[in-house]
């Protein structure tokens, strides 16, 4: 049976929602004052719940230190205080929305959790009121 650990780490970017690929009318009329073009900063926090069966080992699905460590080098350091649209690949391409930066966020981990462990869910808190889920730890299914 599969245990899931959660995990938060809060960061803090500024992000401009534009796509390159349209016009600025465009953009504005999508993106309204999110495409004002000195960006705007938010405090977002990360919620990472990861699973898979307990180590008769050690007794843990994944040690934490690891899961810190992972987060802090693929998501906090690449992110914290960075103008992403200029900054971090994709998003000089692509707009930075809540749900690109929580798909970028989640092949990120995934690729970097140990292989006992799955990434379940992720909940990207973007403002007291907004919030954006990937996964879920319910129906993450069978480990």
């Amino acid at each position: 049976m599969p245990v899931f650990l959660t995990r938060q780490i809060a960061f803090n970017l500024a992000r401009r929602l534009h796509n390159p690929a349209l016009s600025d009318e465009e953009n504005r009329r999508i993106y309204g004052d999110a495409n004002n073009p000195h960006g705007f900063g938010h405090n977002l926090i990360l919620e990472v719940t990861v699973g898979g069966e307990i180590d008769s080992g050690d007794g843990m699905v994944m040690n934490l230190v690891d899961l810190e460590r992972i987060l802090r080098a693929e998501i906090h350091d690449p992110l914290d205080h960075r103008n992403v649209n200029y900054e971090v690949e994709p998003f000089d391409r692509i707009p930075p929305t809540a749900e690109n930066l929580i798909a970028w966020m989640w092949e990120r981990i995934a690729k970097a959790l140990p292989a006992r462990a799955r990434l379940a869910h992720l909940r990207l808190e973007v403002t007291s009121d907004f919030r954006v889920d990937l996964g879920n730890p319910q129906i993450a299914g069978t480990f």
